[in-house]
């Protein structure tokens, strides 16, 4: 506190009594007085020079007495002071502002220690991550400069084993081609010894059998004559005796009248026999083949045949009972044209009962539509048999096709309960036969078709 009574005794004493005090509070000095004593001399030195003199080593050695008196009765002044109290209450608040002031020095200090340990760790942490980084990096490229040596490597061994292989390769072509080589000097050289052992055996037989037919050339001659005699007289004998033979008969079979008439009237019935088993063979075949079989232009009939009865008996055995259908169950119609066809089975129907003669019908429409179908419940409901050719395959048959055509109308003919030909698709073969080119094939077809359809018919 002496720094309060330093104001009184002038400026330059006020002015160095804080600094002194304040350092002796930092200092843990004993005495204030003292201190305050010591402050204002160095208070006056300093208002007096304009700057702080440097101690001297003397200035440890020296007291002031004049000081501490002045301190002593500033003491016995401030408490007689009625402002005593507040003084001290003062000085307390200044030092305990000057302590948070420290504190908060020393915690900005401490934050900044921290900053400083917390950017040193991050400049480590970055430090050893770029370490790292580089690291990898280093051994990423010796990785890889490993893997190009090892493929390099790989490369001059399999590059080394590929020539070892063709050297190898190469060799033992040349010591096959080298086998070959002495294989064919063997053979060549075994067939030119045997060329010359044949040739000579050949000329010892040819020298030798000469030798002997010139030895043996009468007797040769001899044997050949003797031969030919003999040959040329039992030659002339067979014929002489076949002649006799054959002589004798004609001249009895011709003096024998009777003989002559059985002869020719053999001869006659053997030919007559032949002709009718050919004719009869014809016409029965023909006869079965319009009973039990069907044309080659009908794809599907309801007609029964024979191997058809065979392969499915119990299905035509329930046909054969089944009462005839609705000639249009099944089929949808608009009502205009349901009421159409059914007016047209209903005169089929008729027309049967009554044996009348039957009309063609011509139905046109874009396919699915229940053309084929109509025709089947048609025949059904009218109890009459139906098949159905394709107009597709009239054409491919060329000249057959008019014997085909005339072989469907007669089969159809031959059914007991009528039948309805349905010609499918019939716009592939029926074509104008004067403003359209056709072949004459074709022509002749239609002409044929036209010919079995031109007349009404019970059947």
């Amino acid at each position: 506190m002496s720094w309060l009574f330093g104001l009184r005794k002038g400026p330059g004493e006020g002015e160095g009594a804080p600094h002194q005090q304040s350092g002796n509070f930092e200092q843990g000095a004993g005495d204030h007085h003292a201190g305050a004593g010591a402050g204002g001399g160095d208070g006056s030195r300093s208002g007096a020079k304009g700057d702080t003199p440097l101690p001297s080593k003397m200035d440890a050695y020296r007291f002031d007495s004049a000081a501490l008196e002045r301190a002593a009765k500033a003491a016995r002044e401030l408490e007689s002071s009625k402002n005593a109290k507040e003084a001290l209450e003062l000085t307390k608040a200044h030092e305990t502002t000057l302590q948070l002031e420290h504190q908060k020095g020393i915690k900005q200090y401490e934050a900044h220690t921290e900053e400083v340990r917390l950017e040193q760790i991050r400049a480590s942490h970055e430090e050893k991550r770029k370490t790292l980084s580089e690291e990898t990096k280093q051994a990423q490229q010796r990785a890889q400069y490993q893997d190009q040596l090892s493929r390099k490597r790989y490369e001059d061994q399999l590059a080394q084993q590929q020539r070892i292989n063709e050297d190898n390769l190469r060799k033992q072509e040349e010591s096959v081609r080298k086998q070959e080589d002495m294989k064919r000097a063997t053979i060549e050289h075994e067939l030119e010894l045997r060329e010359k052992h044949d040739v000579k055996r050949v000329e010892a037989e040819a020298r030798a059998k000469a030798k002997a037919e010139r030895e043996n050339r009468d007797l040769i001659l001899e044997k050949i004559r003797v031969q030919s005699a003999e040959n040329r007289t039992t030659t002339l004998e067979s014929i002489k005796t076949a002649g006799s033979i054959l002589g004798a008969g004609l001249t009895a079979f011709i003096n024998d009248w009777d003989k002559v008439t059985a002869a020719a009237g053999g001869l006659t019935l053997l030919a007559l026999g032949v002709y009718s088993a050919k004719m009869g063979t014809g016409v029965g075949a023909r006869y079965v083949e319009s009973r039990l079989g069907k044309p080659a232009l009908v794809r599907e009939t309801s007609r029964l045949t024979f191997f058809e009865t065979l392969r499915h008996p119990v299905k035509n055995i329930k046909r054969l009972f089944s009462k005839p259908a609705d000639a249009l169950s099944g089929v949808v119609l608009k009502p205009d044209l349901e009421s159409r066809l059914r007016d047209i089975a209903i005169t089929t129907r008729h027309t049967k009962k009554n044996n009348g003669f039957y009309r063609n019908l011509m139905m046109y429409g874009p396919p699915g539509t229940g053309k084929t179908l109509f025709a089947k419940k048609l025949a059904y409901h009218s109890g009459m048999d139906f098949a159905i050719m394709t107009g597709g395959d009239v054409a491919p048959m060329g000249r057959a096709g008019v014997t085909a055509m005339h072989k469907t109308f007669d089969w159809a003919n031959t059914s007991g309960k009528g039948l309805l030909l349905f010609v499918d698709e019939a716009d592939a073969f029926l074509r104008k036969r004067s403003s359209e080119i056709i072949s004459e094939d074709l022509r002749a077809v239609i002409n044929a078709f036209l010919y079995r359809t031109g007349e009404q018919s019970k059947k």
